[in-house]
């Protein structure tokens, strides 16, 4: 991203930050009913450690749950909290997300050291995480700059899912190694569809792969509560991560993602198809 559209970048997010998340298209089919309402878990936002906050279910564990992990990465000058209505969403339906308090998470590194902290925690005794996250099963994502930081963290063994949200230059598609589903905005003009994220997709043929972009977002609709995207990102997660049969249905088989007006475009590769 050259220095004029980050600058332009890091001015809307941060009035995106005041007045709320950008208007996006309003769904009207499932993925938007039943995975863009709040989940059944109270959320706690707190310090992971000095370089994450993570968003959590204020209950850990509970009848014995293990929760999966999400990695989160910023766009360019940005903070967890500018997308906090989205990883509170998350949170809320069960996962612990570990964001990355950087405004530059394009290498993934500093992503997958939130991994590195929560498996650590996972093991260590008296830890409130101990033994209550589920660390077979990590997604990473991130919008922009962190989008390109979670296909390069895509790349890590730990990393079973990515999903990356209108993402930069950063990381390898060719080296993902778990399903992906990357998303862009038909009226982003800074990371162009056609030219920056279609490409990268297709370059993902060694995985199930899903590509959907969101009509009339803008490069700035995944702020605050991550707009219409939210809904698709949950349910993708719940079924990689959590197992949710009933997320199964809006990628695979009749794909209601497909036949949802509110995406503008949706493709899925030869092994997305033969899920």
């Amino acid at each position: 991203m050259g220095k004029l559209r980050a600058r332009v970048f890091i001015a809307g997010m941060v009035a995106l930050a005041t007045v709320g998340s950008a208007p996006a298209a309003t769904a009207s089919t499932e993925i938007a009913d039943r995975w863009s309402s709040p989940g059944p878990f109270a959320v706690t936002v707190e310090a992971l450690d000095v370089a994450h906050t993570v968003y959590r279910p204020s209950e850990l564990g509970a009848q014995g749950l293990r929760h999966p992990a999400i990695l989160w990465g910023n766009g360019t000058g940005a903070s967890p909290e500018i997308y906090g209505g989205l990883l509170r969403h998350l949170a809320s339906h069960g996962f612990v997300v570990a964001a990355a308090n950087t405004p530059n998470a394009g290498s993934g590194k500093e992503m997958l050291a939130g991994a590195t902290t929560l498996i650590a925690e996972n093991t260590r005794p008296g830890s409130l995480y101990q033994g209550k996250i589920d660390t077979a099963h990590i997604g990473a994502t991130g919008h922009s700059q962190g989008g390109g930081g979670a296909i390069a963290a895509g790349a890590d063994p730990r990393v079973t899912t990515t999903v990356p949200i209108e993402p930069g230059p950063q990381g390898s598609a060719t080296a993902l190694r778990g399903p992906s589903f990357f998303l862009g905005g038909q009226f982003d003009t800074i990371v162009i569809p056609a030219l920056l994220v279609i490409p990268r997709y297709r370059l993902a043929d060694q995985v199930p792969a899903v590509y959907g972009e969101l009509a009339k977002a803008t490069h700035f609709t995944p702020a605050g509560d991550g707009g219409g995207f939210r809904g698709a990102i949950t349910a993708w997660f719940r079924f990689w991560l959590f197992g949710d049969e009933r997320a199964r249905g809006e990628f695979f088989g009749s794909c209601g993602l497909c036949q949802d007006r509110s995406w503008s475009d949706v493709q899925r590769n030869v092994k997305a198809l033969a899920v």
